[in-house]
Protein backbone atom coordinates (compact mmCIF):
# COMPACT_ATOMS: atom_id res chain seq x y z
CA UNK A 1 0.00 0.00 0.00
CA UNK A 2 1.42 3.31 -1.06
CA UNK A 3 2.01 5.88 1.93
CA UNK A 4 0.24 9.55 1.55
CA UNK A 5 0.28 11.86 4.99
CA UNK A 6 -1.02 15.20 3.08
CA UNK A 7 -3.91 15.43 1.18
CA UNK A 8 -6.15 18.60 0.08
CA UNK A 9 -10.27 17.89 0.42
CA UNK A 10 -13.37 19.61 -1.00
CA UNK A 11 -16.01 19.72 1.35
CA UNK A 12 -19.73 20.56 0.47
CA UNK A 13 -22.70 19.59 2.93
CA UNK A 14 -26.39 19.56 1.41
CA UNK A 15 -28.51 22.49 1.24
CA UNK A 16 -32.10 22.49 2.89
CA UNK A 17 -35.14 21.32 1.71
CA UNK A 18 -37.84 24.53 0.92
CA UNK A 19 -40.86 24.41 2.71
CA UNK A 20 -43.88 23.80 0.70
CA UNK A 21 -47.04 25.95 -0.47
CA UNK A 22 -50.14 23.51 -0.58
CA UNK A 23 -53.57 23.39 1.06
CA UNK A 24 -56.38 20.94 1.33
CA UNK A 25 -58.16 20.02 -1.67
CA UNK A 26 -61.53 17.45 -0.91
CA UNK A 27 -64.81 17.14 -2.83
CA UNK A 28 -66.47 17.84 1.17
CA UNK A 29 -64.13 20.88 1.50
CA UNK A 30 -64.32 23.32 -0.44
CA UNK A 31 -61.86 25.65 1.54
CA UNK A 32 -59.10 23.63 3.01
CA UNK A 33 -56.35 24.72 5.20
CA UNK A 34 -52.61 25.12 4.83
CA UNK A 35 -50.53 21.76 4.19
CA UNK A 36 -47.75 22.50 3.20
CA UNK A 37 -44.97 20.24 4.73
CA UNK A 38 -41.38 21.26 5.90
CA UNK A 39 -38.33 20.98 3.77
CA UNK A 40 -35.75 18.41 4.81
CA UNK A 41 -32.24 18.55 6.37
CA UNK A 42 -29.35 18.86 4.09
CA UNK A 43 -26.63 16.46 4.68
CA UNK A 44 -23.68 17.11 6.96
CA UNK A 45 -19.98 16.27 5.94
CA UNK A 46 -17.97 14.32 9.17
CA UNK A 47 -14.14 13.01 9.93
CA UNK A 48 -14.23 10.03 11.75
CA UNK A 49 -11.17 7.95 12.59
CA UNK A 50 -11.15 4.08 12.30
CA UNK A 51 -8.87 1.15 12.89
CA UNK A 52 -7.10 -0.35 10.01
CA UNK A 53 -6.01 2.60 8.23
CA UNK A 54 -2.50 4.06 8.15
CA UNK A 55 -2.39 6.33 5.32
CA UNK A 56 -4.41 8.66 3.39
CA UNK A 57 -3.80 7.56 0.12
CA UNK A 58 -7.75 7.09 -0.58
CA UNK A 59 -8.25 10.79 -0.81
CA UNK A 60 -5.98 11.13 -3.79
CA UNK A 61 -8.00 9.41 -5.83
CA UNK A 62 -11.04 11.20 -4.65
CA UNK A 63 -11.15 14.42 -2.94
CA UNK A 64 -14.48 16.43 -3.54
CA UNK A 65 -17.11 15.15 -1.14
CA UNK A 66 -20.45 16.63 -1.61
CA UNK A 67 -23.37 15.70 0.75
CA UNK A 68 -27.23 15.13 -0.11
CA UNK A 69 -29.53 17.91 -0.71
CA UNK A 70 -32.66 18.15 1.81
CA UNK A 71 -35.59 17.51 -0.43
CA UNK A 72 -38.41 19.80 -0.62
CA UNK A 73 -41.63 19.50 1.30
CA UNK A 74 -45.26 18.05 0.14
CA UNK A 75 -48.83 18.99 0.50
CA UNK A 76 -50.67 16.61 3.05
CA UNK A 77 -48.57 17.89 5.94
CA UNK A 78 -45.51 15.58 4.20
CA UNK A 79 -41.80 16.72 5.28
CA UNK A 80 -38.85 16.14 2.68
CA UNK A 81 -36.22 13.50 3.08
CA UNK A 82 -32.79 14.90 4.61
CA UNK A 83 -29.90 14.52 2.82
CA UNK A 84 -27.53 11.75 3.21
CA UNK A 85 -24.61 12.50 5.36
CA UNK A 86 -20.89 11.78 4.03
CA UNK A 87 -18.34 10.37 5.93
CA UNK A 88 -14.68 10.92 5.67
CA UNK A 89 -13.04 7.37 6.91
CA UNK A 90 -9.34 8.61 8.11
CA UNK A 91 -6.54 7.01 10.20
CA UNK A 92 -6.07 7.37 13.78
CA UNK A 93 -4.21 10.56 14.22
CA UNK A 94 -5.28 12.37 11.48
CA UNK A 95 -5.41 16.06 11.91
CA UNK A 96 -7.65 18.62 10.28
CA UNK A 97 -6.31 22.28 9.08
CA UNK A 98 -7.94 24.63 7.41
CA UNK A 99 -6.82 25.73 3.90
CA UNK A 100 -3.72 27.80 5.21
CA UNK A 101 -2.36 24.48 6.29
CA UNK A 102 -1.81 26.15 9.89
CA UNK A 103 -4.69 26.47 11.39
CA UNK A 104 -5.66 22.66 13.30
CA UNK A 105 -9.15 22.30 12.75
CA UNK A 106 -9.64 18.82 15.01
CA UNK A 107 -6.84 16.18 15.95
CA UNK A 108 -8.45 12.66 15.58
CA UNK A 109 -6.58 10.56 18.13
CA UNK A 110 -8.87 8.10 18.97
CA UNK A 111 -10.68 5.25 17.02
CA UNK A 112 -14.50 6.52 16.65
CA UNK A 113 -13.84 10.06 17.09
CA UNK A 114 -16.31 12.19 14.92
CA UNK A 115 -15.65 15.96 14.08
CA UNK A 116 -18.78 18.43 11.83
CA UNK A 117 -16.80 19.58 9.07
CA UNK A 118 -19.67 20.94 7.22
CA UNK A 119 -23.41 21.21 8.57
CA UNK A 120 -26.10 20.63 6.29
CA UNK A 121 -28.78 23.58 5.67
CA UNK A 122 -31.72 23.48 7.46
CA UNK A 123 -35.60 22.45 5.64
CA UNK A 124 -37.69 25.70 5.13
CA UNK A 125 -40.91 25.59 6.89
CA UNK A 126 -43.92 25.09 4.71
CA UNK A 127 -46.77 27.06 4.84
CA UNK A 128 -48.76 25.29 7.77
CA UNK A 129 -46.07 26.15 10.30
CA UNK A 130 -47.40 29.97 9.75
CA UNK A 131 -51.03 28.86 10.41
CA UNK A 132 -52.47 31.42 13.04
CA UNK A 133 -55.84 32.64 14.50
CA UNK A 134 -55.50 36.07 12.27
CA UNK A 135 -53.53 33.99 9.56
CA UNK A 136 -55.58 30.70 8.46
CA UNK A 137 -54.83 30.50 4.90
CA UNK A 138 -50.49 31.79 4.92
CA UNK A 139 -49.37 31.59 1.47
CA UNK A 140 -45.75 31.60 2.42
CA UNK A 141 -43.20 28.99 3.43
CA UNK A 142 -39.44 29.51 3.72
CA UNK A 143 -36.50 27.93 1.18
CA UNK A 144 -34.35 25.60 2.48
CA UNK A 145 -31.23 26.88 4.07
CA UNK A 146 -27.86 27.31 1.68
CA UNK A 147 -25.08 24.70 1.78
CA UNK A 148 -21.48 25.20 3.74
CA UNK A 149 -18.55 24.88 1.14
CA UNK A 150 -14.63 25.06 2.24
CA UNK A 151 -11.44 23.19 1.45
CA UNK A 152 -9.34 21.63 3.86
CA UNK A 153 -6.02 19.66 4.54
CA UNK A 154 -5.69 16.53 6.13
CA UNK A 155 -2.37 15.35 7.61
CA UNK A 156 -1.32 12.44 8.93
CA UNK A 157 0.71 12.01 11.93
CA UNK A 158 1.11 8.57 13.09
CA UNK A 159 0.83 7.58 16.23
CA UNK A 160 3.77 5.32 17.87
CA UNK A 161 5.17 5.26 21.19
CA UNK A 162 9.04 5.03 20.20
CA UNK A 163 10.32 6.87 17.14
CA UNK A 164 13.41 5.99 15.40
CA UNK A 165 16.31 9.13 14.53
CA UNK A 166 18.96 9.16 12.08
CA UNK A 167 20.83 10.55 9.27
CA UNK A 168 20.39 8.26 6.20
CA UNK A 169 21.62 4.74 6.18
CA UNK A 170 21.69 4.73 10.06
CA UNK A 171 20.58 1.59 10.26
CA UNK A 172 16.87 2.52 11.44
CA UNK A 173 15.09 0.19 8.97
CA UNK A 174 17.49 -2.99 10.21
CA UNK A 175 16.96 -2.17 14.17
CA UNK A 176 13.10 -2.20 13.46
CA UNK A 177 13.00 -5.28 11.47
CA UNK A 178 15.29 -7.25 14.10
CA UNK A 179 13.12 -6.03 17.32
CA UNK A 180 9.54 -5.96 15.78
CA UNK A 181 7.29 -7.76 12.91
CA UNK A 182 7.62 -4.60 10.54
CA UNK A 183 9.64 -5.80 7.27
CA UNK A 184 11.28 -2.80 5.88
CA UNK A 185 12.61 -1.94 2.75
CA UNK A 186 16.76 -2.42 3.57
CA UNK A 187 20.02 -2.02 1.36
CA UNK A 188 23.32 0.14 1.39
CA UNK A 189 22.58 3.36 0.12
CA UNK A 190 20.77 6.48 2.12
CA UNK A 191 17.21 7.24 1.60
CA UNK A 192 15.94 3.48 1.40
CA UNK A 193 13.02 4.33 3.79
CA UNK A 194 11.10 6.65 1.73
CA UNK A 195 7.69 7.00 3.97
CA UNK A 196 7.33 5.65 7.60
CA UNK A 197 6.85 2.36 8.97
CA UNK A 198 5.64 1.34 11.82
CA UNK A 199 6.81 -2.03 13.99
CA UNK A 200 5.20 -3.36 17.25
CA UNK A 201 8.63 -4.16 19.08
CA UNK A 202 8.41 -6.95 22.45
CA UNK A 203 10.19 -7.16 25.51
CA UNK A 204 9.81 -8.51 28.74
CA UNK A 205 6.43 -9.75 27.79
CA UNK A 206 5.19 -6.20 27.02
CA UNK A 207 4.55 -4.56 23.57
CA UNK A 208 5.21 -1.23 22.11
CA UNK A 209 4.98 0.71 18.96
CA UNK A 210 7.71 2.12 16.74
CA UNK A 211 7.91 4.52 14.03
CA UNK A 212 10.79 4.44 11.33
CA UNK A 213 10.74 7.75 9.48
CA UNK A 214 12.97 8.53 6.58
CA UNK A 215 16.43 9.69 7.17
CA UNK A 216 16.94 13.30 8.01
CA UNK A 217 19.92 15.39 6.21
CA UNK A 218 20.96 18.97 7.66
CA UNK A 219 18.25 21.27 6.53
CA UNK A 220 15.35 19.24 6.71
CA UNK A 221 13.25 21.83 9.37
CA UNK A 222 13.16 23.72 6.23
CA UNK A 223 12.32 20.73 3.89
CA UNK A 224 15.77 19.44 2.42
CA UNK A 225 15.99 16.03 1.36
CA UNK A 226 12.95 14.34 1.75
CA UNK A 227 11.43 16.84 3.61
CA UNK A 228 10.62 18.18 7.14
CA UNK A 229 7.11 16.88 7.01
CA UNK A 230 8.61 13.24 8.36
CA UNK A 231 9.36 14.57 12.00
CA UNK A 232 5.82 15.55 12.50
CA UNK A 233 5.43 11.65 12.77
CA UNK A 234 7.36 11.56 15.91
CA UNK A 235 5.77 14.61 17.48
CA UNK A 236 3.21 11.97 19.35
CA UNK A 237 5.96 9.82 20.87
CA UNK A 238 6.63 9.50 24.31
CA UNK A 239 10.60 8.93 23.60
CA UNK A 240 12.94 9.17 19.94
CA UNK A 241 15.96 6.75 19.39
CA UNK A 242 18.56 8.40 17.88
CA UNK A 243 20.95 6.10 15.66
CA UNK A 244 24.45 7.00 14.96
CA UNK A 245 26.23 4.85 12.13
CA UNK A 246 29.21 3.64 13.81
CA UNK A 247 30.95 3.14 10.37
CA UNK A 248 30.80 7.23 9.95
CA UNK A 249 34.31 8.87 10.54
CA UNK A 250 32.35 11.71 12.63
CA UNK A 251 29.93 10.19 14.82
CA UNK A 252 29.43 13.64 16.62
CA UNK A 253 29.43 15.34 13.79
CA UNK A 254 26.10 13.17 12.80
CA UNK A 255 24.68 13.46 16.14
CA UNK A 256 25.01 17.32 15.93
CA UNK A 257 23.23 17.41 12.25
CA UNK A 258 20.25 15.91 14.05
CA UNK A 259 19.82 17.43 17.38
CA UNK A 260 20.23 20.88 15.45
CA UNK A 261 17.39 19.83 13.19
CA UNK A 262 14.95 18.57 15.77
CA UNK A 263 16.01 22.11 17.79
CA UNK A 264 14.89 23.99 14.57
CA UNK A 265 12.62 22.45 14.23
CA UNK A 266 10.53 23.73 17.06
CA UNK A 267 7.81 22.71 19.37
CA UNK A 268 8.21 19.75 21.65
CA UNK A 269 10.70 18.02 19.54
CA UNK A 270 13.49 18.75 20.86
CA UNK A 271 12.78 18.42 24.74
CA UNK A 272 11.41 15.11 24.29
CA UNK A 273 13.27 11.79 26.21
CA UNK A 274 16.24 10.75 24.14
CA UNK A 275 18.39 7.36 23.67
CA UNK A 276 21.46 7.88 22.03
CA UNK A 277 22.88 4.33 20.64
CA UNK A 278 25.84 3.86 18.97
CA UNK A 279 24.97 1.52 15.97
CA UNK A 280 27.01 -1.02 13.88
CA UNK A 281 29.46 -1.63 16.18
CA UNK A 282 29.92 -5.65 14.42
CA UNK A 283 31.96 -3.47 11.78
CA UNK A 284 34.27 -1.75 14.12
CA UNK A 285 37.51 -3.19 16.12
CA UNK A 286 37.92 -2.73 19.56
CA UNK A 287 39.55 0.54 19.84
CA UNK A 288 37.57 1.83 16.83
CA UNK A 289 34.34 1.34 19.52
CA UNK A 290 35.78 2.36 22.31
CA UNK A 291 36.89 5.88 20.84
CA UNK A 292 33.78 6.32 19.25
CA UNK A 293 31.47 5.63 21.91
CA UNK A 294 33.42 8.21 24.51
CA UNK A 295 33.33 10.44 21.82
CA UNK A 296 29.87 10.47 21.60
CA UNK A 297 29.39 10.17 25.74
CA UNK A 298 31.05 13.31 26.49
CA UNK A 299 28.92 15.00 24.01
CA UNK A 300 25.93 13.45 24.24
CA UNK A 301 26.29 14.07 28.37
CA UNK A 302 24.98 11.01 29.52
CA UNK A 303 24.67 7.14 28.58
CA UNK A 304 25.25 5.76 24.92
CA UNK A 305 24.46 2.16 23.88
CA UNK A 306 25.87 0.36 21.75
CA UNK A 307 24.27 -2.13 19.32
CA UNK A 308 24.11 -3.54 16.29
CA UNK A 309 21.24 -4.49 13.90
CA UNK A 310 22.11 -7.23 11.83
CA UNK A 311 24.28 -9.09 14.66
CA UNK A 312 21.54 -8.42 17.38
CA UNK A 313 24.07 -7.23 19.79
CA UNK A 314 23.00 -4.89 22.76
CA UNK A 315 19.02 -4.80 21.12
CA UNK A 316 17.30 -6.04 24.65
CA UNK A 317 18.88 -3.56 26.45
CA UNK A 318 17.85 -0.40 24.33
CA UNK A 319 14.58 -1.48 24.07
CA UNK A 320 13.88 -1.80 28.15
CA UNK A 321 15.31 1.66 28.05
CA UNK A 322 12.57 2.76 25.66
CA UNK A 323 10.03 0.78 27.14
CA UNK A 324 10.93 2.84 30.63
CA UNK A 325 10.22 5.92 29.20
CA UNK A 326 7.16 5.19 27.70
CA UNK A 327 5.98 3.70 31.57
CA UNK A 328 6.98 6.85 32.79
CA UNK A 329 5.12 9.22 30.45
CA UNK A 330 2.21 6.75 30.30
CA UNK A 331 2.03 7.30 34.49
CA UNK A 332 2.56 11.09 34.32
CA UNK A 333 -0.10 11.62 31.85
CA UNK A 334 -2.48 9.34 34.72
CA UNK A 335 -1.09 11.74 37.64
CA UNK A 336 -1.80 14.98 35.04
CA UNK A 337 -5.53 13.37 34.65
CA UNK A 338 -5.98 12.62 38.04
CA UNK A 339 -7.58 15.91 39.27
CA UNK A 340 -9.98 14.11 41.97
CA UNK A 341 -10.04 15.27 45.91
CA UNK A 342 -8.01 13.34 48.26
CA UNK A 343 -8.25 13.47 52.12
Amino acid sequence: MKFLDLTKVHLKSGAGGNGCVSFRRAAHEEFGGPDGGNGGQGGDVFAEAVEGLNTLIDFRYQQHFFAKNGRPGMGKQRSGKDGDDIILKVPVGTEILEEDEETIVADLTVVGQRVLLAKGGNGGFGNLHFKSSTNQAPRRANPGQPLIERTVWLRLKLIADAGLLGLPNAGKSTFLAATSNARPKIADYPFTTLHPNLGVVGVDKTEFVMADIPGLIEGAHEGRGIGDQFLGHVERCAVLLHLIDGTSDDVVGDWKTIINELEQYGGELADKPRITALNKIDALDDVEQAEKHNALVVATGGDVHQISGVARDGLTDVLRAIRAAIISRDESEVETEDTGWRP
